[in-house]
């Protein structure tokens, strides 16, 4: 039935087909939202499932590459500090086999070599590279048997002195079975009692001259202590024979651990890393990681690694000694450590180097977490315009429906189209395939489009986190190293050891130094110039962290060599200020403090280069600052003559040096600690000793400036003058 309404036709056909496009169009609208918002919901989980594969990728991928890193690292610097350690042992081996071989040629032809004179030690010529002679007490110094033996060993003297100063070394000697013993070294004086009477040496009962004669052949002795200085040393050491068999001579030279740690330090490039050198005991020679397990210590106390209760670790040494190079995971108490050996050639020992497994994995768990914000930052982006796009097709599909039901279908088949094809490639991103491309498929002009590209960034992201983290793995490792070695390096060359010198009472001493980048332009140091002079120094280099490291090193040596040569305050400061303008190219300077204390009687002779005033303290009374006379900053100003002056000390007198950063601390308003509040914190501590009275300064500043940051280095002595003191003992020999 067809009817007529104001000229509008209802039921016709024309209507139908457009009820019915209208009617399709709206069930294709319908159709359309159902299929839009399904597909996106896989999306969003797919979306999810592939940032949780492409996060387990990273990780794995990560710390894969981490590890090979960080192995291939590991097996290069053990070979690299191994050769190094060997040549250390080569050097000695050198130097040893020389003076055998010229001690065997000696004895061979004795009738060739006129007796040379000989000399006991001197003590006048103390600190100077001389050869003295040392007999045992069972031994008659006019027996013509000795007296001819010591005068053809004699003939070495000259050759010995030449070879440790050409090579900078400590000391050489030989030993004859005859009991007399020709050492080539620096302490003379030390061979002297503190009544003046000499000392006695029997190198026979020693146990570098048993192991020597016992294997028949140049030997390296495990660690023992030095008869002279009490420091823990090992011996290179061969037996010399004559013609027929007979044992004529031992000839050895000591090998210092501190000089070995210096020298290997210098080669460490590390972040978090430590190496050790076992011998073919186990026992630990030199180590870095200052744990129980890997303390240096004497033959009779080392423990024998190679069958310790960690089973890793002694399986590790074996293997180690018996030149099997690998990379290992080992359990120890401070964690998992990545440890390699390589052999040091010519002692037949072990250099072993060690990783810390944390330092490891922390640049992979931080590519994780930036690449977890990424992956939240365009879940939040897609959601977003997921939003914005459902609003408007809602709008857009209300003009729409008007129509025809082609368009809407054209229309479908725009949106569906790409979003299928997106889902297909989306899928397959696995594995090693992180690469989303953008293709024109995708370039619709909306969020499709957008959503391709947050794809496509985040593939790109991802694939460049990958790459870069082989160059910000190296940079990191680089950088970490090089003032790691820095720090060492500097730390090794300032006094560490307290009490410093611990068979003297007549005084006490404690320092520190706290720099304020990983190393720092000030430095202090003290040393004894002779038995009754203790020359204490301190010094602030201009600026801070390696360039100021540097100077400061320069400067102390230049410091500490003047005073070893006998100069008084004020000429050591003009010495070492003309010594540094000579070729001060970067125009560095450097404030200096140095006093030398008369230990017998309290006499303090300082000089002052642009320093802090020292605060002194009277027995009985408080600290104080000493207005001395300052000079030129050293290195600023050619010619420069520097002014001393002298100060008598009492016991129980105290006299506290430190560098501006102590005063100059400055809390979080910018308000500085001052001397004020410096010389509280010292006589808050006054009637305690040096190491107490710095902790407390120490404290005070801490609390003063909380949480701000030290923007410079805080160094500090103290010295407590006790008096002098009667029937001082002896040191030992060598």
């Amino acid at each position: 039935m067809v009817s007529r309404i104001r000229r509008v036709v209802f039921g016709s056909i024309r209507n139908k087909i457009f009820f019915l496009i209208l009617i399709t169009v709206a069930l294709l609208a319908a159709a359309f939202f159902l299929a839009t918002g399904h597909q996106n919901t896989q999306l969003a989980e797919l979306n999810a499932e592939i940032s949780r594969e492409q996060r387990t990728n990273i990780a794995e991928t990560t710390e894969q590459e981490m590890t090979r890193v960080i192995r291939d690292d590991l097996l290069r610097r053990t070979d690299l500090e191994a050769m190094i350690t060997d040549e250390i042992f080569k050097d000695s081996k050198a130097r040893v086999m020389l003076l055998g071989d010229y001690a065997a040629g000696l004895f061979a032809a004795p009738e060739e070599y006129p007796p040379e004179a000989w000399n006991g030690p001197d003590p006048s010529r103390d600190g100077e590279l001389v050869a003295q002679v040392i007999l045992a007490d069972d031994v008659n110094p006019e027996d013509p048997k000795l007296q001819e033996a010591v005068g053809l060993i004699a003939n070495m003297s000259d050759l010995m002195i030449s070879m440790c100063g050409t090579f900078n070394t400590d000391n050489a000697y030989v030993a004859l079975p005859e009991g007399a013993f020709l050492s080539v070294s620096r302490n003379s004086a030390s061979w002297f009692k503190e009544d003046g009477s000499p000392l006695s040496y029997d190198a026979r009962t020693r146990f570098w001259y048993k192991q020597a004669v016992e294997a028949g052949k140049l030997i390296f002795t495990d660690v023992e202590e030095d008869a002279n200085t009490g420091e823990l040393s090992l011996v290179c050491a061969m037996p010399v024979y004559d013609p027929d068999g007979g044992l004529r001579a031992v000839i050895g030279t000591d090998l210092f651990l501190s000089t070995m740690q210096e020298t290997i330090r210098g080669s460490e490039k590390n972040g978090g890393g430590y190496h050790m050198v076992v011998n073919q005991d186990g026992h630990v020679i030199v180590s870095s990681l200052k744990d129980s397990e890997f303390q240096t210590q004497t033959s009779e106390e080392a423990q024998d690694l190679r069958r310790s209760k960690n089973t890793d670790l002694a399986v590790f040494v074996n293997n180690a000694l018996a030149g099997k190079n690998n990379v290992k995971l080992v359990c120890l108490k401070e964690g998992n450590y990545y440890m390699a050996a390589s052999l040091v050639d010519t002692a037949g020992w072990a250099l072993i180097c060690m990783f810390n497994e944390d330092d490891v994995t922390a640049p992979g768990r931080t590519l994780q977490a930036k690449y977890a914000a990424t992956q939240d930052s365009a879940t939040g982006r897609y959601r977003e315009k997921s939003t914005q796009s459902t609003k408007i097709m809602i709008l857009s599909l209300a003009a729409l429906l008007a129509l025809l039901s082609g368009i809407a279908l054209w229309q479908g088949k725009r949106i569906v189209r790409p979003l299928n094809t997106m889902t297909q490639h989306i899928s397959e991103i696995k594995g090693e395939n992180l690469e989303f491309k953008m293709e024109d498929t995708y370039r619709t002009g909306d969020e499709i489009e957008i959503l391709a590209e947050s794809f496509a960034d985040m593939s790109r992201t991802t694939i460049e986190y990958i790459d870069r983290v082989r160059t910000v793995t190296a940079e990191k490792e680089r950088i970490g190293a090089e003032l790691n070695m820095a720090a060492r390096i500097q730390n090794s060359m300032l006094p560490h050891i307290f009490p410093p010198f611990p068979e003297r009472d007549e005084f006490d001493l404690y320092a520190s130094m706290d720099p304020a980048k990983e190393v720092g332009g000030d430095f202090y140091d003290f040393f004894l110039v002779d038995e009754d002079h203790l020359c204490a120094v301190i010094a602030d280099v201009s600026g801070k962290g390696i360039p100021a490291a540097l100077f400061m090193m320069v400067s102390k040596l230049i410091v500490q060599s003047y005073a070893l040569l006998g100069q008084s305050p004020g000429e050591i400061l003009t010495s070492a200020n003309d010594a540094i303008c000579s070729n001060n190219t970067a125009e560095m300077f450097v404030t200096v403090w140095v006093g030398i204390l008369e230990i017998s009687t309290g006499k303090l002779t300082a000089a002052n280069a642009g320093h802090e005033f020292p605060a002194l303290m009277r027995a009985g009374g408080e600290f104080e600052l000493f207005m001395d006379k300052h000079g030129f900053v050293v290195g600023g100003l050619e010619g420069v003559k520097y002014k001393q002056y002298e100060l008598q000390l009492e016991p129980g007198d105290k006299l506290f040096v430190y560098t501006d950063g102590v005063a100059e601390a400055t809390d979080a308003n910018n308000e500085l600690f001052g001397t004020d509040r410096m010389l509280a914190a010292l006589n808050t501590a006054k009637d305690q000793g040096p190491k107490e009275l710095l902790q407390s300064v120490r404290q005070s500043i801490d609390d003063f400036v909380k949480d701000a940051e030290q923007f410079d280095d805080l160094t500090m002595l103290c010295m407590e003058y006790r008096g002098p003191k009667d029937g001082r003992e002896g040191h030992g020999a060598v």
